[in-house]
């Protein structure tokens, strides 16, 4: 199995954040909070954010230090391994509060390693 670039994998956050945004488009958070499978879809799309930031060098990382890198990275485990405490007020909050500054981040590191 050959390892993904680092480049492949920005580009796999950005992937997972555009099918959040785009999945959450005009929805409540009553209706995400309602719906297994809009859950089930937006957690599975963060865990693939955190696992790809696992895979982010870390002078990249550095470079962009306003993002909680550790924060994304250990959501992912939270999901894999403590799934039954995850409440969508929190996942509502990190798609909300932090996918936007972590989008615009990304672009930038697409501009430093293309």
């Amino acid at each position: 199995m050959t390892s993904r670039s680092a480049l492949l994998r920005v580009y796999d956050m950005l992937e997972a954040i555009d099918g959040i945004n785009d999945a959450l488009n005009g929805v409540s958070f009553d209706e995400f909070a309602k719906s297994w499978i809009l859950r089930s879809a937006i957690e599975r799309g963060v865990e693939i954010i955190s696992e790809a930031s696992r895979h982010i060098p870390n002078d990249l990382k550095h470079e962009q230090s306003v993002i909680r890198w550790k924060d994304i990275a250990g959501i992912g485990n939270i999901l894999r391994h403590e799934y039954q405490r995850v409440a969508p007020d929190v996942i509502w909050r990190v798609v909300h509060d932090y996918l936007p500054e972590l989008r615009a981040a990304l672009v930038d590191i697409t501009k430093v390693i293309e």
